[in-house]
């Protein structure tokens, strides 16, 4: 039976079948398969799951717990750079997971416990960010610390932190510091940490309200999508002094 078993021996999805549930036994998946008229003994289903699962092992993947929370999942990071003079600044924020909404940012020069405490405790509080998360990724900053991990489980949030250089744990937060780099601070000279607040904010609303993400099939995290009535005439407004042009159809 290759068409049933190739995906237990690979771990991979077959492109007709799929790949069964992870909580299935073996009973559970023959009566599946004879549901699409595959008669396949128990005893051979068993050979197929032992080797998928001693290849996989016994607990749920990160990919899999992400997607299950993803609705109620924030991400938070820093991004360094510097100004003028050269001397450093930091841009804080907070992205939702699966719409990839950027619900807070803020920038400083001293990024000290308190004050990254204070910005988790806005954006939960002030209303930005809307529903609280019920999980929190960040990294293992020092500048986080035990004030921030009990603004988020006040909140009834649970913290979670990534392990050390594990970079993907936090993919949407790296993608988004690597949108600002190349999208943002590639492009302008940063004058001190309240300009670099200015521009920050500027480009939260671009990506939130303007921008398509391939991620979300063109559409924005605001929902915009690319329909359009292509009846009425073209706008274009310029965001960030010509950076990026924002083209939409006149309302």
């Amino acid at each position: 039976m290759p068409d049933v078993a190739s995906p237990a021996g690979n771990h991979r999805p077959h492109p007709r079948y799929g790949t069964p549930g992870r909580l299935w036994g073996a009973e559970r998946i023959r009566g599946e398969l004879l549901k699409v008229g595959i008669r396949v003994s128990k005893r051979t289903i068993q050979k197929y799951l032992r080797i998928a699962r001693r290849h996989r092992g016994g607990g749920q993947t990160w990919a899999t717990f992400l997607r299950n929370h993803a609705d109620r999942t924030w991400a938070c990071d820093f991004i360094q750079t510097y100004d003028l003079l050269f001397r450093q600044v930091y841009a804080f924020f907070i992205v939702h997971l699966c719409s990839r909404r950027v619900v807070h940012v803020a920038t400083t020069r001293n990024p000290t416990r308190a004050w990254t405490a204070q910005q988790l405790r806005n954006a939960m509080m002030g209303g930005e960010g809307g529903e609280p998360p019920a999980v929190l990724l960040r990294d293992r900053d020092d500048k986080f610390g035990p004030s921030f991990d009990q603004v988020a489980e006040g909140a009834g949030a649970r913290v979670i932190k990534i392990a050390a250089r594990a970079p993907n744990m936090n993919a949407i937060a790296e993608r988004f510091v690597g949108s600002v780099r190349r999208e943002l601070l590639d492009h302008v000279l940063v004058l001190d940490d309240e300009h670099l607040g200015f521009l920050f904010r500027k480009y939260r609303d671009y990506f939130n309200e303007s921008r398509p993400h391939q991620g979300l099939g063109q559409r924005t995290p605001a929902g915009t999508t690319i329909d359009a009535d292509v009846s009425k005439s073209i706008a274009i407004k310029s965001v960030l002094g010509g950076l990026h042009v924002d083209y939409r159809r006149a309302a």
